[in-house]
């Protein structure tokens, strides 16, 4: 398979073409898809027919590998059935599919699974309130503490995301020895007047050892930091953003769409040699050894082991794709 890369200004300019073995030309490689979505459909080498473009429709997944030097956005993605309403919405507003204020890019869920191949780190979910209020108390943001502890998680999110940037929250995080407060720190330097920045110091830190993963439900609102990894996703373009980027956000839609069930525990289990991934329409296995076609040459190879399942090698460590 050779998939479709995506330069996104958060990408790092070498990590992915190591992995595959090319020159860096300087741009910043994001992602590489594999997958029909019509917007990026992959090629696949078919033997003595050569390369042919993967026809649209037929997996119930895209598969990526994901190369992030910079942050991404804080954002979630949609249920069905919101996926299904805000789309014919857009449509029915007249929104082109590619504008940049558009949302609702399909009718589809985007249940999403991140499995770190180098160290990773990412904002996932809602901390559990008693935990984010030791958290702000333990290096000095005792304000944004007691209005958490006041109002609920719920209406102060929505407090941060509605208001002015609160600059005496981001000061108490500056030279805390928290991750979670140098993240705030930095991000608010990165997007200054942004109150995102304060908002993921409502959120699950974590930082994932190569081979561990994190499992993104509709609803999970989330951000990755930095690092490389093999993302698995329902067959979907729509992300529902509320900051940290320069790109359309939308916080009605946020607050429709975000899950504010606190989040105790970010990973996700490798049983039977396969990750939990609940309601998603796509499994994914992990095993070491040698991958089922051919020797490898790159660092990172990928093949059709079926028709609808595909097979990442990386480094002696195997990862298959199927529907669920």
């Amino acid at each position: 398979m050779r998939g479709v890369v995506r330069h996104y200004e958060w990408g790092s300019p070498t990590a992915i073409p190591a992995l595959l073995g090319v020159e860096p030309d300087g741009t910043p490689w994001a992602e590489l898809w594999f997958g029909d979505l019509p917007s990026a459909p992959m090629s696949v080498r078919l033997g003595d027919r050569g390369w042919v473009q993967q026809r649209a429709g037929t997996l119930p997944y895209l598969a990526k590998l994901l190369a992030a030097d910079k942050p991404l956005s804080l954002q979630t993605h949609p249920t069905t059935e919101h996926a299904e309403a805000g789309f014919a919405r857009e449509n029915a507003a007249g929104i082109g599919i590619d504008a940049p204020e558009r949302v609702y890019r399909d009718a589809s869920a985007k249940p999403e699974i991140m499995i770190a191949t180098s160290p990773f780190e990412a904002l996932c979910g809602f901390r559990p309130v008693e935990q984010t209020i030791s958290l702000l108390e333990s290096f000095g943001a005792t304000g944004f503490a007691g209005q958490l502890q006041r109002d609920g998680l719920r209406s102060t999110f929505e407090a941060v995301m509605r208001s002015p940037v609160d600059h005496s929250v981001l000061s108490a995080c500056a030279g805390a020895w928290r991750p979670e407060a140098a993240w705030a720190a930095r991000l608010g330097e990165q997007y200054p007047g942004d109150p995102a920045a304060v908002a993921t110091l409502l959120l699950n830190y974590v930082e994932l050892q190569p081979g561990e993963a994190i499992y993104l439900a509709a609803g999970n609102i989330h951000a990755y930091l930095r690092g490389v990894g093999i993302e698995v996703m329902g067959p979907s373009d729509n992300v529902v953003r509320c900051g940290l980027t320069a790109k359309h956000v939308d916080i009605e839609e946020m607050m429709s769409n975000v899950d504010f069930s606190p989040l105790a525990d970010t990973r996700v289990p490798l049983i039977d040699g396969a990750f939990l991934t609940p309601g998603a329409p796509f499994a994914v296995g992990r095993r070491a050894g040698d991958a089922t076609t051919g020797a490898q040459a790159t660092p990172f190879e990928s093949w059709f082991i079926q028709p609808d399942c595909m097979q990442f090698d990386l480094d002696g460590t195997v990862y298959t794709v199927s529907p669920a």
